[in-house]
Parts: structure tokens; sequence; C-alpha cells
């Protein structure tokens, strides 16, 4: 990724890195970020329903392996758009890792039609789903986890002072 301005696609990666930063599971951070058109419809982190208690600070509720206190990261960002009224048809999934099965057809039946991941996810059979739909999957290596923003270099910028 250059220092200077990084692609589309390393831009929205490293987003839902950022909005990865808000899950609640210790087991996984996962983000999301919906786009269409390079626009932001919605992003996702993976976290605990709305008014319930959070893994971090409760622990996990493991079922066959999985924690089932959290809603996935890919469904927050679906369902943050069902809420807002946006259309996810024909958008592209930006994701920290590689979708789990049921995310995998979740985003199918949303009608995503790109997922862009840099990291893949144990135990998924969201390759197979993709396959079936035909929803090309996109990996690429991981952006760099610095921002680069200094404020001093910046003319027209003034720093807050307290």
């Amino acid at each position: 990724m250059s220092d200077k301005r990084p692609t589309w696609d390393q831009y929205f990666l490293k987003l839902a890195m950022l909005v990865s930063e808000r899950a609640t599971c210790p087991r996984m951070h996962c983000g999301c970020v919906l786009v269409r058109d390079k626009r932001i419809l919605s992003t996702g982190y993976n976290g605990s329903i709305p008014g319930d208690i959070h893994c971090e600070e409760n622990g996990c509720m493991i079922v066959d392996s999985h924690c089932v206190r959290t809603i996935h990261a890919e469904m927050n960002a679906i369902i943050q758009c069902s809420i807002h009224g946006i259309s996810t048809q024909g958008a592209t999934a930006y994701v920290t890792n590689m979708p789990c099965t049921n995310c995998s057809k979740a985003l199918i039946a949303a009608g995503i039609k790109q997922i862009v991941i840099f990291s893949d996810y144990q135990d998924t059979k969201a390759e197979d789903f993709f396959k079936i739909a035909n929803v090309d999957i996109l990996r690429l290596e991981m952006p760099k986890t610095t921002i680069n923003y200094n404020l001093k270099s910046y003319s027209s910028a003034k720093e807050i002072t307290k």
C-alpha cells in the first residue's frame, strides 16, 4: 500500500479493521463494511445484541465451539442497512476475515456480489456457497495497521490546545 493514497480496496479493508476495534468478543474481532459504487452503506462488528452483556465483561457463551452471544459483523452490517431502509443489492462486503457459513448465506441472500478479505476463517463452507451463488472473492494482503496523518504538516490545520 502506498503511503500517499490507498486503493479503494485497501481503504475499505482498513476501515473494516478500524470497525473491528468495536468488537466485544475476545475470540475474534471482525469488522465488515458494505460498499456500493465506492460509497459506504453500513458497517458492522461482532458484538452482543443491544442491551445484553458483552463477552469481554461476562465471558463467551459457547455452543458447538462457537460463541452464540454475539451477532457477527456481517449480520450487523446487513441489519444496519435494514434498519435504515438501504438496499444491499449488488454491494461489496469488505470483511477482515472470511465469513462463517451462516454469514455467507446471509450475504448472498442480501444480494452481495463480491467479498474482499485479508484472512480466512476456520471450518466455514462460505467459499462453497459463494461459488454456487457466483459471488466473487478477492483475497488481498492485510492493509498497514498505521494511519498516516501528520497534523503539523498540513498548513491549513491547527492543533487544538487545552
